[in-house]
């Protein structure tokens, strides 16, 4: 390897960049992987971040007087932490809770429902002749945006939050999801 950095010093400083933002990348998902509970596939994914950290750590390692390696390989630190967010961000692994003040009462949670959202409201108020409904939606996160792209449309005065859950029990199907090939063709024993 040290005749390959002699002949080749900049191949070898891109080879530790893109190992370095692979490793990153891969911890940084796998970070996001474990708040969300998913264990088996952090250990998975832990396995070859560090067998990828190893090689390029042990690069940089053996040849410190080279100073471009160490700029490569902090260089491939800061684009994998990037490149693992926009990735984790893809793959949306996880649900999610919308908590909404709507000043419409009982219209937003219709609507939501209407449109495939199990959504649960509480009547509440913001003193006398102020009234609210405060909606609740544990939703996967792939579909976060167009649930928010509608309490927008249907109500833009809602206001809404969105935070992380860890784990969700879907409890009994007391409120199906209403889907296109559900309506369209009516299977035996489903609930309506």
């Amino acid at each position: 390897m040290y005749e390959s950095i002699n002949q080749y010093p900049y191949l070898v400083a891109l080879l530790i960049f893109l190992a370095r933002v692979a490793d990153v990348s891969l911890g940084t998902f796998r970070t996001i992987v474990v708040f969300r509970g998913h264990k088996y596939l952090a250990a998975f994914i832990g396995f070859f971040e560090v067998i990828i950290w190893l090689i390029a750590a042990g690069q940089v390692l053996k040849h410190l007087d080279q100073w471009f390696l160490a700029v490569a390989y902090a260089a491939g630190f800061a684009a994998g932490n990037f490149l693992g967010m926009w990735l984790e961000s893809r793959f949306a692994i996880g649900s999610e809770l919308i908590r909404c003040i709507s000043y419409s009462r009982n219209v937003l949670s219709d609507i939501l429902r209407d449109n495939g959202y199990k959504a649960i409201s509480l009547d509440g108020n913001m003193g006398e002749g102020k009234p609210v409904e405060i909606v609740f939606v544990i939703e996967k996160r792939r579909r976060v945006p167009q649930l928010i792209e509608l309490i927008k449309q249907s109500d833009p005065d809602a206001i809404y939050s969105v935070a992380d859950v860890k784990s969700v029990y879907e409890g009994p199907d007391l409120m199906p999801r209403r889907r296109f090939l559900d309506n369209a063709i009516r299977f035996p024993g489903k609930r309506r």
